[in-house]
């Protein structure tokens, strides 16, 4: 018989949260078949985006579009998956990501064991742009494949952007890349929202007040205006993806 201590790394508080993989949760979704999710990051936090993390059993199964309005980043992090739509199929693996815009129709299959990280939000369009004529549009690649640039000019930080930074795109999910011993250059305070991931390594958050070490499978989620900083600790590098909104003026949003 196993005895719980009842300790856990995770912690919620008013501006942030960092949720380790010790206190996931499963649960089922109605129209995500053969599959468990974790819902991470939600407006029960505070937040205007929704982070989750979906896994298909052995035998497989499929998920669907996401709802109205609503535009979904999702990345693959364990086994393969299949995206089926109108335009023609798309097959990824790990480290394959996708962006769909809000109304695209699409369906996610899995032959087997699969597991995916997805972000998600309603967007909010520019009045008076045609966003279908400013590049708004389904993307499909993989991580390795975007070029990789020194975050001001600092090697020890790499930074890659996976959707474009244009006007009409209200969200960007990027990577950073640490060497050992590699920090933000800055603590940052700012009204953009931050959901984050941990793919592979370790280290030390600020966030607000706060220490955290944090490792390979945890998820910070942080207000707007919350101070933030990183250094990698770990022996080898460091990566996480991160979610944040942009390209839009706050006093017009309205989710």
């Amino acid at each position: 018989m196993s005895i719980h201590t009842g300790i856990t790394r995770s912690s919620v508080q008013r501006n942030h949260a960092l949720i380790a993989p010790e206190s996931h949760v499963m649960a089922t979704f109605p129209d995500w078949h053969q599959a468990e999710v974790i819902t991470l990051i939600s407006a029960h936090l505070g937040a205007r985006f929704t982070q989750y993390m979906v896994q298909f059993l052995p035998q497989g199964g499929h998920g669907p579009a996401a709802g109205r309005n609503i535009e979904r980043f999702l990345l693959v992090l364990e086994g393969h998956i299949r995206i089926e739509a109108e335009e023609g199929q798309h097959d990824l693996t790990v480290d394959g990501y996708a962006y769909f815009p809000p109304g695209h129709h699409h369906r996610i299959v899995s032959s087997g064991r699969a597991r995916l990280l997805l972000f998600e939000k309603h967007f909010e369009p520019i009045v008076g742009l045609d966003h279908s004529t400013h590049g708004l549009r389904k993307i499909v690649g993989n991580m390795n494949d975007v070029p990789g640039e020194a975050f001001l000019g600092d090697p020890d930080a790499i930074l890659k952007h996976l959707l474009p930074d244009e006007s009409g795109w209200d969200m960007a999910l990027n990577t950073f890349q640490f060497a050992p011993g590699g920090t933000l250059p800055q603590v940052e305070v700012h009204v953009m929202e931050h959901g984050l991931y941990v793919l592979e390594g370790q280290g030390v958050y600020r966030l607000g007040d706060n220490w955290y070490p944090v490792q390979k499978g945890d998820t910070i989620w942080m207000a707007p205006y919350l101070p933030q900083w990183f250094v990698a600790s770990g022996k080898g590098p460091t990566r996480y993806i991160y979610y944040k909104d942009m390209n839009r003026d706050p006093a017009l949003r309205t989710h």
